[in-house]
C-alpha cells in the first residue's frame, strides 16, 4: 500500500491507497504530523509514500518524515504523466501538479477544467492532448471574508453561509451575497469561458469548500474532495512504473 500526504497551511491530508482505491483518510493539525504518520503506519502495511508540501515544514521535520517511511517529495522537477506549457513551470505549485496529474489518470483524453476551491481557488485545464495549458488563481471563500473585515473599519468578519437571496437586506446578508455569489458566478464565468472554446469540456471541483459550492454550482461538474491526494498516489504509481 502507498500514502500520501498533502501538508496544508494549517492542517494535513493523508491518505493510504490500495493501488488505485483510496481505502483510508486521515485529517489532523500539522503540528501533530510525526506523530499521526507513525500511528498511521502502525496500523497500516505501507510501501512507499509521496508528500505534497504546499506550507512550510522544517528540514528537520522532513527529515523525520523521510527516516519512517520511504518518501518522495513532489517538486516542478518531479516525472509527471502530462507535458507542461506553462511559461514558468518550476513555479507551479506542486498541488496543482498533482491535481493534473489526476485529471490525467482519470479522465484520459479528455480536455479537463480542475477547480480546487480551498484557502485560493485555481483553475487549472489540461487538454485532450495530455497538455497542461495553465489557468488562474483567485481568492477563497474565507480570503475574500477576512479581507472585508481586515482592510475595512466597521465590517464584520464572518463565515460562509448559502445565500437565499441574491440582494442583501442589511450588512452581513450584504457581505454574504457578495462573497458568496461571487464566488459562484466566477466559478461559473470560467466555466463558461472554458466551454465555449472547449466544447467537450469535463469540470472537477475539489477543494475543502467542494460540498459547500457543488450543490450551488448550475454547471456539471465532476465534485470530489480528495482528488489532489488521488493525484499524488498517481505521481507515486507512476514514478515507480518508471
Amino acid at each position: 500500500m502507498n500514502i500520501a500526504i498533502d501538508i496544508g497551511n494549517t492542517r494535513v491530508k493523508s491518505a493510504v491507497f490500495e493501488g488505485d482505491k483510496l481505502v483510508r483518510l486521515y485529517v489532523f493539525d500539522k503540528k501533530n504530523i510525526i506523530k499521526e504518520i507513525k500511528e498511521i503506519l502502525e496500523k497500516n502495511i505501507i510501501s512507499n509514500g509521496i508528500i505534497s508540501n504546499v506550507a512550510s515544514v522544517s528540514d528537520k521535520m522532513m527529515e523525520e518524515l523521510k527516516s519512517i517511511v520511504n518518501l518522495q517529495v513532489v517538486s516542478a522537477s518531479s516525472k509527471v504523466p502530462f507535458i507542461n506549457l506553462y511559461k514558468t513551470p518550476t513555479t507551479l505549485g506542486v498541488d496543482r501538479i498533482a491535481l493534473v496529474v489526476g485529471a490525467v489518470n482519470q479522465f484520459p483524453n479528455k480536455n479537463t477544467l480542475i477547480i480546487d476551491a480551498g484557502s485560493c481557488i485555481t483553475f487549472d485545464f489540461v487538454n485532450s492532448k495530455s497538455e497542461y495549458l495553465g489557468g488562474a488563481i483567485s481568492p477563497g471563500i474565507k480570503m475574500r471574508f477576512e479581507s472585508l473585515h481586515q482592510f475595512t473599519a466597521n465590517l464584520p468578519l464572518l463565515h460562509k453561509e448559502e445565500v437565499n437571496s441574491f440582494i442583501g437586506r442589511d450588512t452581513k446578508e450584504s457581505m454574504n451575497s457578495g462573497v458568496i455569489n461571487g464566488v459562484i458566478q466566477e466559478i461559473e464565468g470560467v466555466i463558461n469561458q472554458y466551454q465555449k472554446k472547449y466544447m467537450d469540456l469535463t469540470v472537477v471541483l475539489t477543494g475543502g469548500d467542494t460540498n459547500f459550492l457543488s450543490k450551488q454550482l448550475k454547471s456539471s461538474i465532476f465534485a470530489n474532495q480528495n482528488f489532489l491526494l488521488q493525484g499524488l498516489n498517481r505521481i507515486l504509481i507512476f514514478n515507480i512504473d518508471k
